[in-house]
């Protein structure tokens, strides 16, 4: 649960991988983000198969309170995280496997400057270095571009998370009583609040 960002893509064949690091680098340097530089150059003509390597390629950074960003790739140039390398590389099951190509990245507890921020950087390397570059954003800012919007979500998300913690709190699990039922009755005690309001 977190307000969050859901991106993929691929990256274009004619565009500069190291070009793309170095500039990522520097702006992770600007604001001291920690960053991971992966491999910095893909191999000869891997782009035209479906298969990969098993590599990363590319560059992550970190934000303060804020989940890792991975603009890295493929050897067949399409956009994954470490974590879903690991998680789906090996996997045979279609299904999973579309995870593999999908990325998301909480920003919620970063808060909305360092959310724009991410935004604007995403936006310019994705003109830039990507093709078929998608992005799907619970703050509605990528879309808007409206501070007053993602503001606005920002606050929903904050409410409900502690909303939610202050009823776990004040609403202990009973004895006997299963993990379902237990969230099941947080759950009715949160609507019968908003429903009162």
């Amino acid at each position: 649960m977190g307000l969050s960002i859901h991106y993929k893509g691929n990256f274009k064949k004619e565009a500069s991988l190291q070009e793309m690091i170095e500039e990522v680098k520097d702006i992770a340097e600007i604001y001291t983000w920690e960053y991971t530089i992966y491999e910095t150059a893909f191999p000869q003509n891997s782009f035209t198969e479906e298969e990969y390597d098993g590599c990363l390629y590319g560059i992550s950074f970190t934000p303060a309170k804020c989940e890792t960003i991975s603009l890295t790739f493929l050897s067949n140039g399409k956009m994954c995280s470490n974590s879903a390398l690991a998680c789906f590389g090996n996997s045979n099951n279609e299904k999973y496997k579309q995870y593999l190509y999908l990325l998301s990245t909480k920003t919620q507890f970063a808060g909305s400057t360092t959310h724009k921020i991410i935004l604007h950087l995403l936006k310019y390397i994705s003109q830039k270095y990507l093709n078929y570059f998608e992005l799907s954003d619970e703050g509605n800012y990528w879309e808007t571009e409206s501070e007053a919007i993602l503001e606005q979500n920002f606050k929903i998300y904050n409410d409900a998370l502690n909303s939610f913690e202050i009823s776990i709190k004040s609403h202990p699990i009973n004895n006997n009583e299963s993990f379902t039922e237990y969230f099941d009755r947080i759950i009715k005690t949160l609507n019968s609040k908003r429903s009162k309001k």
